[in-house]
């Protein structure tokens, strides 16, 4: 794992090269991108293989992020999305966990994550194409991923999928 630190919606930076104390892993469900409750999606939304889900599937690490700590597994979300704009779903979806801003696309591009791009809608997102992750989640463990789901479907069952992986014997 590269050391790039990520502005978090708790404040500071993260990086992913390390895991919390007190953790032996560390879950990184990456998603596109969050809606805001009365905004419309970019257009074309609906036909992107994958896109839609990104609520359900942080709301599914959000009910299962006990669990995991249980098994020694920290939660970070990803996305390219600004940490404003990452805080309003933290608070609106209750996430007991960070979630992590890639706007820059650093992290993006030094691992070659797979992404896709949308038409960002000009009276919320100024407009002009928007490069988004598509839905994928990594498992680090000492600094090395260990594990990567990819792709993500469905997105409302995939944090009880990845529980399981973290809690079987190996």
């Amino acid at each position: 794992m590269p050391h790039i630190a990520l502005p978090a919606t708790r404040g500071g930076t993260v990086g992913l090269d390390t895991v919390p104390e007190g953790f032996e892993r560390l879950v990184v469900y990456a998603y596109p991108m969050t809606g805001l409750p009365g905004v419309a999606s970019p257009d074309g939304w609906e036909q992107i293989p994958g896109a839609r889900g990104c609520t359900p599937e942080s709301c599914g690490f959000r009910d299962h992020a006990g669990e995991l700590a249980g098994h020694g597994a920290a939660v970070v979300g990803l996305s390219t999305q600004s940490r404003a704009y990452q805080q309003e779903a933290v608070t609106r979806l209750g996430l007991p966990f960070p979630l992590l801003s890639d706007a820059d696309l650093r992290l993006t591009r030094a691992l070659g994550l797979p992404t896709l791009e949308v038409q960002a809608r000009a009276e919320h997102d100024g407009g002009g194409r928007k490069i988004l992750l598509r839905r994928l989640t990594f498992v680090v463990r000492d600094g090395v991923i260990e594990k990567v789901f990819y792709p993500v479907f469905p997105a409302d069952t995939h944090a009880a999928e990845v529980l399981a992986w973290i809690a079987s014997p190996r």
